[in-house]
């Protein structure tokens, strides 16, 4: 798909009633979510003959009349000012978070384009550097470890290049992941583990998953796995398998591992499995197991940051 370009400036708390708002989400594994960009090139969840992404389609639900959403999600726009807004969040640090205890003792975690990909072709390094990086290491940035997902690996390690030949490193509370949904895509890892340097935190998200996928080659130069079933239109299934697998495979490589969701199609032993959460995001109804959320230790740069 051709990524048409767009910029709009924000005023602060232009969104706060928005899916972009960052300072609360519902995703598990973070407190919250910013996008400094919207829209997407497109991906295996999101092309001419499928259209299953969950950024893609409330894209389409609320572009062209909100604000906080490009017209088409095919149109990559950028939103300077969202980041220098999450950055001055409070830190949350000795805060309890009662509805995901996991984050205690944490500071404020912040995933990083959730209903975007920011490497996007459309989004340039300086864009980036300038709107990204200069926040993550900004005073008020420290205080929070900044978790930034693409599918696009490739060009986040040539973002990664590109800073090391103006002598700026990827700051250690900047996390770096890339998505992996099948056993093809696992080919995504070889280019995130270019990214950064050695304190650089690499991590998968392993979701919507939809084959048995082994990661034993790649764990020992990961630090975090994250897994979970699809949700949305038509899922495909969610063997309980395979979470079984990711778990002990990450256990026996000492990664830490995060169950997010079994998502809307969970099978179990030839037989689907229900839930009173609609994406079976809740553990506390899943098999006693499963229920794994662990968390990277932080760097000592990190810690010490977060708590300057």
């Amino acid at each position: 798909m051709k990524a048409v370009v767009r910029c709009r400036l924000l005023k602060l708390n232009t969104y706060k009633k928005e899916k972009t708002m960052p300072d609360y989400t519902e995703i598990q594994w973070t407190d919250g979510t910013v996008n400094p960009t919207m829209g997407c090139d497109g991906c295996e969840l999101w092309n001419a003959e499928t259209k299953t992404c969950y950024s893609g389609i409330l894209t389409e639900r609320h572009g062209g009349h909100n604000p906080g959403y490009p017209e088409n999600f095919e149109d990559v726009t950028l939103y300077p000012g969202r980041m220098i807004e999450a950055a001055q969040l409070p830190d949350l640090r000795g805060t309890k978070r009662f509805t995901k205890p996991w984050l205690n003792g944490y500071p404020r975690t912040i995933f990083v384009s959730d209903m975007s990909d920011a490497l996007s072709q459309a989004a340039s390094f300086e864009y980036l550097a300038n709107e990204i990086l200069w926040n993550v290491s900004s005073a008020a940035g420290q205080r929070h470890v900044w978790q930034w997902l693409t599918k696009r690996p490739t060009r986040m390690a040539e973002f990664s290049r590109w800073l090391e030949d103006r002598g700026i490193e990827l700051p250690s509370n900047l996390w770096a992941g890339t998505s992996v949904t099948t056993k093809g895509t696992t080919n995504r890892i070889r280019s995130l583990l270019e990214v950064g340097n050695e304190e650089t935190k690499r991590f998968l998200s392993v979701e919507p998953q939809f084959e048995a996928i082994s990661l034993k080659e790649w764990l020992p130069r990961l630090d975090w796995v994250i897994q979970g079933g699809a949700s949305g239109s038509k899922p495909k299934p969610f063997d309980l398998s395979w979470a079984r697998q990711m778990r002990d495979e990450c256990a026996e490589a000492g990664v830490p591992y995060f169950l997010k969701q079994l998502g809307e199609n969970p099978w179990e032993g030839g037989r689907k499995l229900k839930f009173l959460h609609a994406h079976a995001g809740d553990w506390s109804e899943w098999p006693e197991d499963l229920r794994v959320r662990e968390f990277p230790v932080l760097t000592r740069q990190t810690a010490t940051a977060a708590t300057a």
